[in-house]
């Protein structure tokens, strides 16, 4: 199969997007004179412009009309949709073309949060993403994630602080929603027991979180609430707040020169994966049997499997519905780095 036009739908979020990139390289590779367009949300385009297997970007930015008029004058032979939401679906009706969509296992979801019933399938999502172009010839790599970073958004190590400018580690502490956060005095306790130069990654709405954990190990904020629970710390550990001071390229730079990767079930984990980076995974109301566990990569699951709750959801909660929040707050951080 030769030149043709294929349409990769995909709106949202980071980590979605990131780990859809096995497949548009494989179209790209693996079928000879094809042309690769991927649709996104404007405000993730800077996750694929830069992707050298996409020949054009596409974005949502204001009514779907208006993208369907645009999509409709390229005259696209496939549609691979990688989203298969109500939005995709309108989509790929409008554009009347052959399409292919992936499994979400909706079912399945449904019956391990709300029954507690498995018949999830041991499969990386990305797998399931792959066979939704099995039929037209394409084949998985064994090449893993890929991201792109521009040449402009590379951080150079002068940058960073001194003390951060020979190794670290990256700990991205943010998240979607709460239940897949560590608290704050967990997140202090886990920075504690790496014990090394770590770099916060996050947006924005991240700073006044990593603000605080920098300034407990530089003793400029320690309440009596942190101070009991946390006595015994080592407190040698040395933070640079940098979350909400790059934006998303910049810290995946970031990401890509840290020795080791923490991260909470979030997409910053999802472009470590891609930079073969070792990923000290942490997760909290959801799971990785959903199939979105690091892909390609040494990674080690940190989580609580002594609780019958887990999972309560297939995203998140802004709070624990239970109160007790066990499935963060009771994790042990069982682990070593030389």
């Amino acid at each position: 199969m030769k030149g043709k036009k294929i349409l990769i739908l995909r709106f949202s979020s980071i980590g979605d997007i990131v780990l859809t990139t096995p497949v548009v390289r494989a179209l790209k590779v693996q079928l000879d004179e094809s042309e690769i367009h991927y649709c996104t949300k404007k405000s993730y385009a800077g996750i694929v412009e830069s992707n050298p297997y996409i020949d054009k970007v596409h974005l949502l930015v204001g009514s779907l009309n208006e993208l369907i008029k645009e999509l409709k004058k390229e005259q696209f032979d496939y549609v691979i949709d990688l989203h298969n939401n109500l939005r995709t679906r309108i989509i790929k009706f409008r554009l009347g073309v052959k399409s292919f969509s992936f499994d979400k296992l909706n079912k399945e979801k449904w019956l391990k949060v709300n029954l507690k019933i498995d018949h999830l399938p041991n499969v990386h999502i990305v797998d399931r993403y792959m066979e939704s172009v099995k039929e037209i010839g394409v084949k998985k790599d064994q090449l893993g994630l890929d991201y792109f970073i521009p040449e402009n958004d590379k951080v150079p190590t002068e940058w960073l602080p001194e003390t951060h400018q020979k190794e670290y580690t990256a700990y991205a502490i943010g998240a979607q929603h709460a239940s897949k956060r560590l608290t704050l005095d967990r997140m202090v306790e886990l920075c504690d027991k790496i014990n090394k130069p770590i770099i916060l990654l996050g947006g924005k709405e991240d700073a006044v979180v990593g603000d605080k954990i920098q300034a407990f190990f530089e003793r400029t904020d320690q309440s009596e609430t942190m101070e009991s629970s946390l006595k015994n710390m080592n407190k040698k550990t040395l933070i640079y707040n940098a979350c909400g001071k790059f934006n998303l390229n910049q810290s995946a730079s970031i990401l890509k020169n840290a020795k080791y990767v923490f991260s909470h079930d979030t997409g910053l984990m999802h472009i470590a994966a891609a930079f073969k980076k070792e990923i000290y995974s942490i997760w909290g109301n959801t799971i990785p049997m959903f199939g979105m566990y690091p892909y390609k990569t040494k990674f080690i699951v940190l989580e609580n499997n002594k609780i019958d709750c887990r999972p309560c959801s297939k995203i998140g909660y802004d709070k624990c519905p239970k109160g007790h929040f066990k499935c963060m707050n009771d994790i042990i951080f069982d682990f070593w780095l030389p």
